[in-house]
């Protein structure tokens, strides 16, 4: 086939998904890994997060990882909006060419896309599933592998499940990328080395749209039409990566000849066919998918509570918070208004307001987590704020994180808090906390503060090869810059004088603050 045949064949594709909704109400759907909330005809919510459950299967039937009973404890909540405007404008600055974004954190990692429009091409008509598809890879690939991947592989793998589609009995993965048919044919040239090299801090927007084109096409030969020398060799890779070798260095004494297997994926390019692998659904569990309308009161509050769970600070949580109050207290009986309405106050600094909403969330539902953590978390706030140095003080704000964790004991979230609450009190973490802080870690590794972290306590510890382990997926984070903290940091943690200089700092650190916690 011509070059440009394939090209045409590229753009023309079934849609993954049917028409957009055509009733305009919101609901809820609650699957074992999502929670989604989108305004819609009931059906198609439903049939999205079975979608949704279906690509999680997908990943984890080829990647071969076993699903986890506390992975249900750690959904990721995906918000439906009605276009890509609606998209940018959460996402706020720098939003231009945000078509879709994910956020993984151990408060609860969210993801916002847009509806699909219903009559439009295929491409257009598939590309919010073709986005969210690759923000869940993302989340995927964080929190099943402890490896540090490199900006092409991370972006090139996640394009390559992005083209997941299904069937009616089957599932297909590894298809044609065709909403990047342009830039793997005509776009900016981006060779094996600079494909290699590339840190996308420093990239301008079309060398960005052609590492994530090349970057599919070399994750696709390796895992489908590649040999199984090339696989060898991407493992090979991946290791000397992981040891801290520069990535062209590491990509050379792997693949070898870099100039030959650019002839190899411009051969790929060109070839008449290119392979996908099909298995049937039955392989997959079957989606359990709970749905049900929003209440009034959460109706009202959704788009509240969707930018509140965007992210805010002190200054741009008020204006939210001055909105929430009068729905909050049009449904005092509501306990997700109310929990919601918590969690706006907290973040807006109005602690009575916060702890007031909680305690209605708890009159009508004792036992809502949600509303105990926030409890607990305005008691040691104030704690905090009066540098109280009273143990039953603190005692008493940790009780409410400990009765959440008697409701679910793998909220990642609570085990944070807990862990936290030492340093919040200026005194080091007992066994207890710590053990915590290593569960929550291991419960959402997506969370690159709660890794962070991780890596601080262990050092503390003195376990300075889990210290590394923890900090290379962020040091060598696709978005993150060459010279970020985790990277100097594992610079530093490689010469035994610089790890000794920073294991004094930390104790220095860590006495300075125990000694100020009981100044008055």
């Amino acid at each position: 086939m011509h070059r440009s045949m394939w090209l045409a064949s590229l753009l023309v594709g079934a849609a993954l998904m049917g028409a957009a909704p055509a009733r305009a109400e919101w609901h809820e759907a609650t699957s074992k890994h999502f929670i989604v909330y989108a305004n819609g005809d009931a059906d198609d919510v439903k049939e999205q997060a079975e979608e949704l459950e279906r690509f999680d299967g997908v990943f984890r039937y080829f990647q071969q990882i076993p699903t986890r009973p506390e992975d249900e404890s750690n959904k990721l909540t995906v918000y439906v909006v009605p276009n890509d405007s609606a998209v940018r404008r959460l996402y706020g600055a720098n939003s231009r060419n945000i078509a879709g974004f994910y956020e993984g954190r151990a408060s609860g990692s969210v993801a916002f896309t847009p509806a699909r429009a219903p009559g439009s091409d295929a491409i257009s008509r598939d590309q919010p599933q073709i986005v969210l598809f690759h923000e869940y890879a993302h989340h995927l690939l964080l929190g099943n592998f402890a490896s540090a991947f490199p900006a092409w592989f991370s972006e090139g793998y996640a394009e390559f499940l992005s083209t997941v589609r299904f069937d009616k009995d089957a599932a297909w993965v590894g298809g044609a990328a065709q909403h990047r048919a342009y830039d793997l044919l005509r776009g900016q040239p981006f060779s094996a080395e600079k494909l290699f090299a590339a840190n996308m801090r420093s990239l301008r927007p079309d060398e960005m749209s052609a590492l994530y084109a090349r970057g599919w096409l070399l994750t696709h030969y390796i895992f489908v039409a590649g040999d199984s020398k090339r696989r060898d060799q991407f493992t090979r890779y991946l290791e000397a990566i992981n040891r801290g070798t520069p990535s062209v260095d590491a990509a050379r004494e792997a693949f070898g000849d870099l100039r030959a297997l650019d002839k190899e994926l411009d051969a790929r390019l060109r070839s008449a066919k290119l392979p996908a692998f099909r298995f049937g659904l039955d392989k997959l569990p079957q989606p359990v998918v709970q749905v049900r309308a929003l209440r009034p009161g959460e109706k009202a509050m959704i788009d509240l509570r969707m930018r509140s769970d965007r992210g805010v600070d002190r200054t741009t949580a008020q204006p939210i918070l001055k909105d929430a109050i009068p729905i909050g207290e049009r449904y005092p009986d509501d306990p997700a208004v109310q929990g919601w309405l918590a969690e706006m106050a907290l973040d807006a600094g109005r602690y009575d307001l916060a702890e007031a909403a909680a305690d209605r969330a708890l009159a009508i539902d004792a036992r809502s987590s949600q509303a105990l953590v926030y409890k607990g978390q305005v008691h040691l706030r104030r704690a905090r704020e009066a540098r109280s140095t009273d143990p039953a003080v603190w005692k008493e704000a940790r009780s409410w994180l400990l009765k959440a964790n008697a409701i679910d004991s793998n909220d990642a979230y609570t085990l944070m808090l807990f862990y936290s609450s030492f340093g919040m009190a200026g005194v080091p973490a007992t066994a207890n906390a710590k053990d915590a802080l290593e569960r929550a870690q291991q419960l959402v590794p997506q969370d690159p503060a709660l890794r962070f972290a991780y890596a601080h306590q262990s050092l503390l510890d003195g376990k300075i090869d889990e210290a590394k382990r923890a900090l290379r997926p962020l040091a060598y984070s696709a978005h993150a810059a060459p010279d970020n903290p985790a990277a100097r940091l594992l610079t530093a943690l490689e010469d035994k004088a610089a790890t000794k200089a920073v294991l004094d700092a930390l104790g220095a650190q860590q006495k300075a603050e125990a000694a100020g916690s009981g100044d008055e």
